[in-house]
């Protein structure tokens, strides 16, 4: 049961690196584009990074979580506890940078009730933004917290697999 644990812990967390890797490698084109052409791309994002997403961080925080509970030894406790808080510093990215925007960029967007309640597009509480004519520095910060988010889950996914090949060691 405990292998089983391992795998999925890895599954989860390496599939919420791959989403945030994927926003961070798409930097460099994303950049290129003028502001009608950005904001349609940027719809393609929604539901499908907000569902896998969200099931895959929430999924590797839980079992990481686990994991760091039953695992045996100081050395392997510590390292997943570190991959434990990498995962978590990435959810306080996403709620403090990312989320404020995607409820501005998408309070205009026709949404279905669980994206409505997810993204809570009727207000716009949280973290101030810069006014709507400066575009390019919330896509600046949106970018940016996928940079930091992709780094924070790459730290996380090392950290659990180097505490999980401790015990093979």
């Amino acid at each position: 049961m405990y292998v089983f644990l391992e795998v999925l812990t890895v599954i989860l967390v390496a599939s919420a690196m791959a989403m945030a890797l994927a926003h961070a490698l798409e930097l460099p084109g994303k950049l290129r584009l003028g502001r009608q052409e950005y904001f349609v791309v940027q719809q393609i994002y929604y539901p499908g990074f907000t569902i896998g997403g969200g099931i895959a961080e929430v999924g590797g925080i839980v079992a990481t979580f686990a994991l760091m509970l039953t695992s045996g030894g100081a050395v392997r406790f510590w390292l997943t506890a570190g991959a434990l808080v990498a995962l978590l510093a990435m959810q306080l990215v996403f709620w403090l940078m990312t989320q404020p925007i995607n409820k501005h960029w998408l309070r205009e967007v026709e949404l279905n009730a669980p994206a409505k309640r997810f993204f809570a597009t009727e207000g716009n509480d949280g973290a101030p933004l810069p006014p709507t004519e400066e575009w390019t520095a919330l896509r600046n910060r949106w970018e940016l917290s996928h940079v930091v988010r992709a780094a924070l889950a790459m730290l996380s996914l090392i950290l659990l697999t180097a505490a999980i090949a401790i015990q093979g060691a």
